[in-house]
């Protein structure tokens, strides 16, 4: 079964689209058979996926205007995942949805399309929490939020909770918080310490165990079109990605089994 997850998060900086890609690419090699949905006008999971977004037609706006089925817009990624590719174009999508019916569920309703298609889906949403952001957060059963360990993570998080218990309330019942991701981390920084501890104390095991390191090398992937993994895969960050890979994984395999046993 499909499982599809929205990674958002409206403050901008925080490894959202570090994580869409990263985690793309390792559930991919764990033989996970995966779809990255950039619906980010910036493009930038498309260009860290190795995908000149510049040249993709067609790409998310075609798909979300329903101008062409999904199927025809994905590529492959030399990672081993797939993508629907994102740029520019999806603002102008998002204008043009803004006095259509039922204009929240046209991703839900692209995605149905492709059946038992994929494993997992990741949809890598942009810093907002506007139309393109409903539309993935209505699309998906979970949704993973990065937080860099930071003074102001708590506060730019309740606006992001408060819409998510919005959507599940009037259009997505089966929305849930997948998870919380510590990103960016430095265990040597007191003040990400403390911010780590207030997470925990606040969401308990909906905090991810896996945590992202500060990495250089994860920092300068993107800029040669490729994954963690694929550039540097001994470094600390390619690490930390299959870790979470695996974590995610496993709980999704708990929640199954607990699934079978409830009565």
């Amino acid at each position: 079964m499909t499982r599809i997850i929205a990674i958002a998060n409206q403050k901008g900086g925080v490894g959202k689209t570090t994580t869409a890609v990263n985690l793309a690419a390792a559930l991919a090699e764990a033989k996970r058979k995966v779809l990255l949905v950039d619906l980010d006008p910036q493009g930038n999971a498309t260009m860290a996926s190795g995908i000149d977004k510049a040249e993709t037609k067609p790409n998310g706006c075609e798909v979300l205007l329903e101008e062409t089925p999904i199927a025809d817009a994905i590529v492959h990624t030399e990672a081993g995942f797939d993508l629907l590719p994102g740029n520019g174009d999806l603002t102008a999508a998002e204008v043009k949805l803004m006095d259509a019916i039922a204009r929240e569920s046209r991703l839900a309703d692209q995605l149905a399309q492709l059946g038992e298609r994929y494993h997992t889906i990741l949809i890598d949403c942009p810093p907002s929490l506007h139309l393109l952001t409903l539309n993935a957060l209505t699309a998906a059963d979970g949704v993973l939020i990065p937080v860099q360990c930071e003074y102001f993570a708590l506060e730019g998080l309740s606006g992001l909770l408060d819409t998510v218990r919005a959507v599940r309330q009037r259009l997505n019942p089966k929305l849930e918080l997948e998870g919380l991701l510590r990103t960016m981390y430095d265990v040597r920084n007191n003040l990400g310490n403390e911010v780590s501890a207030q997470l925990t104390e606040h969401f308990g095991d909906k905090v991810l165990r896996s945590m992202i390191p500060r990495n250089v090398r994860l920092a300068e992937a993107p800029s040669h079109g490729l994954p963690i993994n694929l550039y540097d895969r001994g470094s600390r960050g390619a690490i930390a990605y299959l870790g979470l890979a695996g974590e995610m994984i496993r709980r999704e395999r708990n929640k199954a089994a607990a699934a079978v046993t409830t009565p």
